[in-house]
């Protein structure tokens, strides 16, 4: 680790926890790093030593300061467009990120996961599927486990990383076993400006994999790097796909029947998406069939992820919190429509991050029975459809839709929307609901 580094100024930027982790990582190597933060009060710092790191500088970013580093490792969370950080790119600051340094010290194979939607789910579902096969995986990245803080557990037999697009962007030698993109909506628009490089963040975990797992029904997923091999996914026929065997839908992996869908412990098609690609990437990292279909018949699902909250007098209430953008609530809506024999009932709205609704309409007319909007962002949702009903906050929303449900239909809380307007994060949005549900039901 000392020679990587040897004689340079290395500086971290960002003390989230990715930020703190690499902190440990260098002082644990013999680096020390100089710390900067553009907060005033940072949680966890008092943790750090002050004397054994070259400096704390919180506040605004010295743009001059920064100039003098040979080395920045910043945060997912900082954005590489500041005037500080492209004062120093331009000065030939090498700027990297957490899973780059994991990169160049990281000796065991490795799968990683992207994509606007999903990827939690497909990143935890692959780690179960690896367990369940006798091979000790660990998730990290993205997830909540700082890929650093992972290589401390020494027993660990393949990585398996959800990266974000901000974690792609500073990331340039991560060799794959396999990589998973998902798929692409709008997301992050107001950090990345465009699709187009929204898109190409995304391609960046393409650059140096050994099998590329791409969504068939996405050209923008396509491999745009030249890859050894690629496998595409989708819910029709193929050798990852869904088949239908005595009138019942089958999984299909590598061309094989493995298990009946109403077998799986996850709803919805878009989990059959989910199951497809996670078979695909564990498979590549050696596990078995038996422990793909062992897997994904006891795999929890993630909460605030299309998970139940209550079903009372006929009337199912789900918890989709985490669909944090546009993308995320049409794979809801897609994945939970054939089986509401009632009205499907919406609760959307939050903070939308730049992103453009209309994709919604359609599907909002033609598969939402009533729509209710909130937050910052819920009048630009409520114009899409006609009858929308606008509410001051979560409660309302609840409590309007209890006024309207009959048995056999389904409420869904998928705001298409950040939470941070109205609440401190989508968990937080999430247990609200849950608990305004159980009040309404009582």
């Amino acid at each position: 680790m000392n020679k990587l580094f040897q004689g340079k100024r290395v500086a971290v930027i960002g003390l989230g926890i990715s930020g703190l982790a690499t902190v440990r990582f260098l002082l644990k190597h013999g680096v020390k790093p100089v710390l900067m933060d553009t907060r005033l009060k940072v949680a966890g710092l008092e943790q750090i030593p002050a004397e054994k790191v070259d400096g704390i500088y919180l506040g605004e970013l010295d743009a001059n300061r920064l100039a003098k580093m040979d080395v920045l490792l910043v945060s997912p969370g900082l954005d590489l467009s500041l005037p500080a950080v492209r004062f120093a790119i331009a000065q030939g600051v090498q700027i990297i990120g957490d899973v780059e340094l994991f990169a160049m010290v990281n000796t065991k194979p490795v799968v990683a996961i992207t994509g606007s939607n999903g990827k939690s789910t497909v990143t935890k579902l692959v780690e179960h599927m690896l367990n369940c096969a006798g091979i000790k995986a660990l998730a990290a990245g993205n997830i909540g486990l700082a890929v650093l803080d992972a290589l401390e557990q020494i027993d660990t037999e393949v990585y398996v990383l959800e990266l974000s697009s901000f974690q792609l962007e500073t990331t340039h030698q991560l060799h794959l076993v396999a990589a998973a993109h998902l798929n692409v909506s709008e997301d992050h628009l107001d950090r990345h400006g465009t699709m187009a490089n929204y898109a190409a963040a995304k391609q960046r975990i393409f650059q140096h994999t050994q099998l590329a797992v791409w969504n068939q029904d996405d050209a923008l997923t396509k491999p745009q790097f030249s890859v050894p091999a690629d496998i595409a996914i989708g819910l029709s026929s193929g050798a990852y796909g869904l088949t239908n065997i005595d009138n019942e839908n089958w999984l299909q992996v590598a061309g094989e029947p493995l298990m009946r869908v109403n077998e799986m412990s996850m709803v919805g098609r878009h989990n059959q998406f989910n199951a497809l690609a996670a078979a695909a990437v564990a498979l590549a990292a050696g596990a078995s069939r038996e422990g793909l279909h062992k897997a994904l018949q006891t795999f929890v699902p993630l909460p605030h992820r299309c998970t139940l909250v209550v079903e009372s007098q006929g009337v199912r209430w789900v918890n989709d919190s985490k669909a944090t953008n546009v993308g995320a609530t049409l794979a809801a809506i897609a994945g939970l429509r054939a089986d509401v024999a009632g009205k499907l009932i919406l609760i959307a709205g939050g903070d939308g991050k730049g992103a453009d609704f209309t994709e919604l309409a359609a599907l909002l007319r033609q598969h939402i029975d009533v729509v209710i909007t909130l937050g910052r962002d819920g009048p630009a949702i409520a114009k899409l459809v006609p009858g929308a009903i606008e509410v001051s906050d979560l409660t309302a929303a609840v409590k309007q839709a209890a006024k309207l449900v009959n048995s056999g239909d389904l409420v869904l809380l998928s705001p298409a929307c950040a939470s941070l307007d109205m609440f401190k994060n989508y968990e937080e949005r999430g247990r609200l609901f849950a608990e305004a549900v159980q009040q309404v039901i009582r």
